[in-house]
């Protein structure tokens, strides 16, 4: 059980978005004979500063930045910096769009005659040159600055005073990472290799996380809670979907389903293939076959994302269309703040199992993040749905994979996820209808069953 409990945090703040092209115009980048002859030449987004050079034998990356303009040396070391495309769909206006995953992605690209001048194979990587494209590309793509409450300008000619041509890598490192720690958002981090050892700089994981993982290991804590919640739920009740899934019930009435990540629930796929991607949602909704079919006679459900970590956004749709009896529009996504979305989601209802809209009770906690953010923020929009536990971590954005032409690997948050009412939260988290002391400052193990209990309680007495 340690090993595969470690192993669900793996997909933590995973998420893609998309609005959906026409399926009949959509066709591979890769024919197995090189590259579709239809996308050779260089395509510019400008959202994500990304140029590619699609050639007949391959697609080379290169980051466009107010600074410099050069290639993606190599593969990220997360997901989102290994992403590659696989398909491509032209447009009727002569932009293109270019997806990961068949429907899973809103990257619209401009074809351009070459590549810019500025472009260079060999990028200066002296201190002082990824300096300024660090800082350039947060000024150019970051969207939070104000919701973060960070000056930008006033940090960044700060550390330009201890910038010189001669300082160490530790030292540029250590200045990088003193411009990312006031930003507190978890979405963003900078991965660098240093005489052979990975350093990763990334904050804004609340309370909760650096509680558990400094006094009990996240492992152990973890084990723990579940050792607590298993002998609660009653008889029956099930660890299941590769162990990133419980459902049971409580005192006979009240339906109990936690969710750990957003994908994860099959082995059979590589992660990130258009098979796993199917076979995910299909194993999701099977996994909500089993557990509402137990919840007939039930009163209310509980949705615990208290521990949720992410991952695939295709995922929280699917969720979403077992608590609805009727369309709705979910959340939109945008990378500028007064731009129209790249992305609206209109979630239908699920019509091929059971749906359950009677009331529901999502738990959320500091520890939820990004697709269960996603998920709460959708839900709590219908009206037989209330939120609980403590306000949530505040971090939606897609991470833009943005590597430094020295070889570190940046990722920074510009997407704008906003609900149906134009609502954002990023920064500030969702905070819930009704407090509970998830996990309190006293017991990080006990404190969420107690919260748990007080649920019950209330749901059971009327006053939720």
């Amino acid at each position: 059980m340690f090993r595969t409990l470690i192993l669900l945090l793996g997909l933590a703040g995973c998420a893609g978005t998309y609005a959906p092209p026409e399926p009949a115009s959509r066709q591979m980048l890769d024919t197995g004979n090189g590259m579709l002859a239809e996308a050779q030449g260089v395509w510019r987004s400008e959202e994500s500063g990304w140029l590619l050079q699609i050639t007949p034998d391959d697609i080379i990356r290169w980051q466009e930045t107010p600074a410099a303009c050069y290639p993606t040396r190599q593969d990220g070391p997360t997901m989102m910096g290994q992403i590659e495309y696989r398909y491509f769909t032209p447009q009727a206006d002569g932009t293109a769009r270019f997806e990961y995953l068949p429907s899973d992605g809103h990257a619209v690209f401009t074809r351009i005659s070459a590549l810019p001048e500025t472009c260079r194979e060999e990028a200066d990587t002296g201190p002082e040159a990824v300096f300024d494209v660090f800082t350039s590309v947060f000024r150019r793509h970051y969207a939070f600055f104000d919701q973060r409450g960070v000056d930008w300008e006033k940090n960044v000619a700060a550390a330009r005073t201890s910038l010189s041509p001669e300082m160490s890598e530790a030292d540029l490192l250590d200045l990088l990472a003193g411009l990312l720690e006031p930003l507190q958002d978890s979405h963003t981090k900078l991965v660098a290799s240093l005489e052979g050892e990975t350093r990763r700089i990334q904050s804004g994981l609340g309370t909760t996380l650096p509680r558990a993982r400094g006094e009990i290991g996240e492992g152990p804590w973890l084990i723990g809670l579940l050792d607590n919640l298993m002998p609660y739920l009653d008889e029956g009740a099930a660890h299941t979907g590769n162990e990133r899934f419980i459902r049971g019930t409580i005192n006979d009435h009240i339906g109990y389903i936690q969710i750990f990540t957003m994908g994860g629930f099959t082995t059979g796929h590589e992660p990130g293939t258009p098979e796993w991607a199917e076979a995910e949602v299909a194993a999701l909704h099977a996994l909500f076959d089993e557990a509402l079919a137990g919840f007939d006679g039930t009163d209310a459900l509980i949705l615990d994302l208290s521990n949720n970590r992410g991952g695939y956004d295709a995922i929280t749709r699917a969720i979403a269309s077992r608590f609805t009896d009727s369309p709705f529009t979910a959340y939109t996504v945008r990378t500028e703040w007064d731009g129209a979305p790249q992305a609206v989601y209109t979630i239908n209802p699920y019509q091929d199992g059971p749906r359950y809209t009677k009331p529901v009770y999502v738990i959320i906690s500091d520890v939820t993040v990004s697709g269960g953010e996603i998920t709460a923020m959708m839900l709590r929009q219908l009206p037989q749905i209330r939120t609980a536990g403590q306000t949530s971590r505040g971090a939606f954005s897609t991470p833009l994979a943005k590597p430094l032409p020295n070889g570190w690997y940046l990722e920074l948050s510009n997407e704008i996820f906003a609900d149906a009412d134009g609502n954002v939260f990023e920064g500030k988290g969702i905070s819930p209808d009704i407090d509970l002391p998830l996990f309190g400052t006293h017991d990080l193990v006990d404190s969420h069953l107690t919260s748990l209990k007080q649920l019950v309680a209330c749901i059971e007495d009327g006053t939720c």
